[in-house]
C-alpha cells in the first residue's frame, strides 16, 4: 500500500509534468519524494520535499494524521519545505498538508506528534495548479524581504501580508519587539516575545501618553486622541522602556511617512456595500464583541437548523479549491478528535465548555466571511456574516427584527 501510494503520487506530479525523484525507502528518513515544480515545460528552482502514506490507519475523527515521530526538526528547520500526501483506498483520492508550516506555526516547544490533513484539501488534476501555486509561493517566502516576513511571522505565529508595515527591535535583555500596521491603519499592533506574543492594539498617542511629547507627524489621515481608549494598550501596560517606547513611535512616524507615497482607497475583497461605484469605509471592532456576536448566531442557527454542519461541510468540499490559508488551519483542527467532538456537539448547553479552537473549527466550516461595518450600526448590520449555507429567509427576518 505505502509503495502504491508513492506512485499515485508520482505519476499525477509527472502527468503535470514535475520532475519527479524518488527517495530510497530502505531507511525512514521521513521524505519519499524530491519534487521540482516546471512551469509552462521549464524547470524552475521551487523544490518540496513529500512524505507519502497509504491506508486506512491514517484515517481520524475527520481526516487524516501523519505522526511526526523522529522527524519534527528536520520538517520544520531543513531548507527545503516538506508535505504530506495521505492516499485513502476507500475514496481512492490524495489528500495533501504542509508539514512544515505545521510545525513552525506551533513553535518548538508546542510541536505537535501529528500532522494534520484536512480532506478538504484533495490533490488531483482539478486541485494541482491551485496546489502547485501554493507550494510555489510557500518555497519563495525564504527569499528577499519575504524571509524576513517569514522569519518573523514563524517567531510570532503570525502571517504577515507582503504590503504590511513589519518593524523589528531587539532589547537589551535580547527579548523581541515586532510593530506590524497595515498600510494606511491608524493603529498598529506589537507582538512582544516578553509577552508570548499576546497582541496588543496600540496608537502612537495611546502609547507615549503625556509626560513624552507627542512627535509632529502631521494632521492628516490622524484619527482623533486615542489615550483614553481603554481597548488601546498604553507603554505602562506594556512594561515597554524609554527606549522602546520611542523605538515603537518612530515606527508609527516612518509608517506615516511610507505611506503618503501610497495613499488611495484600501480595497477589500467585493463586501455587499463596497461592489457599486461608492465604497463604504470598514470600522474596528473590539475582537471580543465581534466573536461573542459571530459564536451567537452560530448558536442560533446550528439549533435551529440540526443538520446545517454536516451541509455545511458538504458544500465546503464541493466548493473544491478552498484557500490555502483555510487548508493550512484545518489539517491539525481536523486531526483532533476531541476537537471534532465539540463542534459536532455544539449548543447552547455545551457553549461554555468549548475551547477556542473548535469555536474556529466551527466558524470554517460555517462562515465564509466576516465584514465589519460602521459602530454607529446596530451589531447585526454592522457585522455582517456571509455563510457557506444562506440563512432561510425567516431566519433572517426573525433575527432582524429580535436586533
Amino acid at each position: 500500500m505505502a509503495q502504491a501510494a508513492v506512485n499515485a503520487v508520482r505519476a499525477l506530479l509527472e502527468e503535470h509534468d514535475h520532475i519527479v525523484q524518488e527517495i530510497s525507502g530502505q531507511n525512514d528518513f521521513g521524505e519519499d519524494l524530491y519534487v521540482t515544480f516546471a512551469d509552462n515545460g521549464r524547470v524552475t528552482s521551487d523544490v518540496i520535499k513529500v512524505q507519502v502514506k497509504g491506508g486506512n490507519s491514517w484515517r481520524r475523527a475527520n481526516g487524516y494524521a501523519v505522526p511526526v515521530d523522529q522527524h519534527g526538526d528536520t520538517w520544520a528547520n531543513g531548507n527545503i519545505p516538506v508535505y504530506c500526501v495521505v492516499y485513502d483506498p476507500d475514496t481512492k483520492r490524495l489528500y495533501w498538508a504542509n508539514a512544515t508550516q505545521q510545525l513552525r506555526r506551533s513553535g518548538p516547544l508546542n510541536r505537535p506528534r501529528v500532522i494534520g490533513v484536512s480532506p478538504n484539501a484533495v490533490l488531483n488534476d482539478t486541485t494541482m495548479a491551485s496546489f502547485v501555486t501554493q507550494a510555489r509561493r510557500y518555497v519563495g517566502r525564504y527569499r528577499g524581504r519575504q524571509a524576513v516576513l517569514t522569519h518573523l511571522g514563524e517567531m510570532s505565529g503570525v502571517d504577515f501580508d507582503p504590503t504590511d508595515h513589519v518593524l523589528h527591535f531587539v532589547n537589551g535583555d535580547d527579548e523581541d519587539l515586532i510593530f506590524w500596521k497595515r498600510p494606511g491603519a491608524a493603529f498598529a499592533t506589537l507582538l512582544l516575545s516578553a509577552q508570548d506574543w499576546e497582541p496588543y492594539l496600540v496608537s502612537l498617542e495611546s502609547l507615549i501618553r503625556s509626560e513624552l511629547p507627542i512627535p509632529d507627524v502631521g494632521e492628516e489621515g490622524r484619527q482623533k486622541d486615542q489615550r483614553g481608549d481603554p481597548d488601546l494598550a498604553t507603554a505602562e501596560e506594556l512594561e515597554l522602556s524609554r527606549s522602546e517606547t520611542m523605538w515603537v513611535a518612530s515606527c508609527f512616524i516612518s509608517t506615516e511617512q511610507a505611506d503618503e507615497w501610497t495613499e488611495g482607497p484600501t480595497e477589500c475583497e467585493g463586501c455587499p456595500s463596497c461592489t457599486g461605484e461608492e465604497r463604504v469605509e470598514h470600522a474596528n471592532i473590539a475582537a471580543d464583541i465581534a466573536d461573542a456576536y459571530v459564536i451567537a448566531r452560530i448558536i442560533d442557527r446550528v439549533e435551529a437548523e440540526p443538520d446545517l454542519l454536516h451541509r455545511s461541510i458538504l458544500v465546503m468540499r464541493e466548493e473544491g479549491e478552498l484557500e490555502p490559508g483555510i487548508i493550512a488551519e484545518l489539517g491539525p483542527l481536523e486531526a483532533n478528535s476531541r476537537i471534532v467532538r465539540q463542534v459536532t456537539k455544539l449548543s447552547r448547553a455545551t457553549v461554555n465548555e468549548t475551547e477556542p479552537e473548535a469555536f474556529r473549527l466551527a466558524i470554517l466550516y460555517l462562515i465564509k466571511r466576516v465584514y465589519i461595518f460602521d459602530p454607529s450600526l446596530p451589531l447585526d448590520e454592522q457585522v455582517q456574516i456571509v455563510w457557506r449555507i444562506p440563512e432561510p429567509e425567516n431566519a433572517v427576518s426573525d433575527s432582524a427584527g429580535q436586533a
